[in-house]
Parts: C-alpha cells; sequence; structure tokens
C-alpha cells in the first residue's frame, strides 16, 4: 500500500490541550452579570487515550515523516523481515526485501501522506494497529498531479530487540465519486 503522509502533529498536541465546556445558556466567554468578553474557556477532562495507543500514534509519525522525507525507501525501512502489503487489485507482497522492490518512488515524483483516526494496543503490548486516511500524489510533468485517496490499517508489532516494525499494512482506495451511495448504519 502506498500511503500519505500523516497528520497526527494535530492529533497529538490536541491531546496535550484541556478540552473546554460551556455553561448552558450562556454565550461563548460570558459570566452570570457579565458583559460579552472574548472566548472564556472551562477546562474539563481531556478524553482517555492509553498509553500503548498513544505509542502506535507515535511511531505513525514518526514512519509518515520518515517517508515524507525518503520516499519509498524510507517506507520500506519501517517493515518487519516477514511484513505483508495489500492493496487494491494487486498481489499480496511478501517481505520486506519485495516490498522495498516495489517501493521504489522518489519523494519528487510520488508524495505519500496519510493521517491516522485511531489506534488500539493489543492486552500484551506487543502488538497493535493503528488506521485512517492516506493520499497518493504522483507528479505529472503534462498536467495535473494524480491523486488517489482510500483508507488503510497498519498492523505494529514489537520485535524481541524492542524495536517495532510494520507486520501489515493494506489499503483500500476511496471509490469513484459517482460510484454509489453506501448503506447508512
Amino acid at each position: 500500500m502506498m500511503r500519505p503522509i500523516l497528520s497526527l502533529c494535530i492529533v497529538t498536541s490536541a491531546l496535550s490541550l484541556p478540552a473546554v465546556a460551556q455553561i448552558p445558556g450562556m454565550l461563548p466567554g460570558t459570566t452570570p452579570g457579565t458583559q460579552p468578553t472574548p472566548f472564556k474557556l472551562i477546562p474539563i477532562a481531556p478524553p482517555t487515550i492509553s498509553p500503548g495507543a498513544l505509542k502506535l500514534l507515535d511511531l505513525e509519525i514518526k514512519f509518515a515523516q520518515a517517508v515524507a522525507e525518503g520516499g519509498g525507501k524510507a517506507f520500506a525501512s519501517w517493515f518487519a523481515d516477514d511484513a505483508v502489503t495489500l492493496s487494491n487489485g494487486k498481489p499480496a507482497v511478501l517481505g520486506r526485501g519485495a516490498i522495498a522492490a516495489a517501493a521504489n518512488w522518489s519523494p519528487k515524483d510520488y508524495s505519500l501522506s496519510w493521517s491516522a483516526e485511531g489506534a488500539q494496543m493489543g492486552a500484551s503490548n506487543d502488538m497493535g494497529f493503528t488506521w485512517g486516511h492516506y493520499e497518493g500524489r504522483s507528479k505529472s510533468p503534462n498536467g495535473p498531479d494524480i491523486v488517489t485517496t482510500g483508507r488503510y490499517i497498519t498492523i505494529w508489532r514489537k520485535l524481541a530487540d524492542g524495536t517495532w516494525k510494520v507486520a501489515m499494512d493494506a489499503s483500500a482506495n476511496e471509490p469513484p465519486t459517482a460510484c454509489c451511495t453506501l448503506p447508512v448504519p
């Protein structure tokens, strides 16, 4: 799978900031008996996210930054020796060597970015997954860039030496906009 550049900086930054609440029936920035002033924020508890999920999101940030700078070579370097990639209409690519042979793009010719929307760590804290949305952008010398978007899931595994590697990466392209209407659950 060729994935886009991660924009988790916003997610991780937001996790460190307090959430806010508004007193019901009052305009933002007002207190009882006062005139409206610039927004006054009242901190509330931030959402709970497990340390394991934060670890996986941090890995995604580093992975995306490396790929933005180093292209396909950097992409392949994040995979375990026995990793697998799955992409639309293509056979599975098995092993880091085969993944590296397939991911031979330069960041000057192709950019891959992604934005994680979530993460879950397994109970043993040595395997987990992240998922989100990706964008691939191929440079076109004679016209507009060719853009592919879709969804991805990355399965992460902690190796015996303590490093984390991608065990499986799978993606599915977005359907054409004129394709269909999905059922509402």
